[in-house]
């Protein structure tokens, strides 16, 4: 089991990575299961994510504090909702998956809008 949760820890960990240059993959989500399946596999592994200056602050505030950099959770809404119209625009040619998207993408943003962030600016 521990091989597994290794290998799917290492995958997702790649997907997140990926989600940095890709803004159709999102990285969190991503990185929080690579730090997941690596708590369950190894402590080396999961030790190295939790003090990585790049991924290491986000897992560190989601296993704290259950929540998102406001930051992060306004870039992640923004490049999704800019690379879901793009593809409703112009590469998918069916009304019925167009509203699919649309819905599935309204949806996804008020779930991540609704996550708290602790450092989110006072209206």
């Amino acid at each position: 089991m521990r091989l597994l949760f290794a290998a799917l820890g290492s995958l997702f960990l790649l997907l997140g990575i990926a989600g940095v240059f890709l803004p159709v993959l999102p990285t969190t989500p991503f990185v929080l299961l690579a730090a997941g399946c690596y708590a369950r596999a190894s402590s080396r592994f999961y030790n190295w994510l939790l003090n990585n200056p790049a991924f290491g602050p986000a897992i560190l505030e989601w296993r704290r504090y259950r929540s998102i950099p406001w930051r992060t959770k306004l870039t992640a809404i923004a490049l999704m909702s800019v690379t879901l119209g793009i593809s409703i625009v112009f590469f998918v040619p069916w009304p019925e998956l167009q509203l699919a998207l649309t819905l599935f993408g309204l949806l996804l943003a008020t779930y991540l809008y609704r996550i708290p962030s602790r450092d989110r600016p006072a209206r």
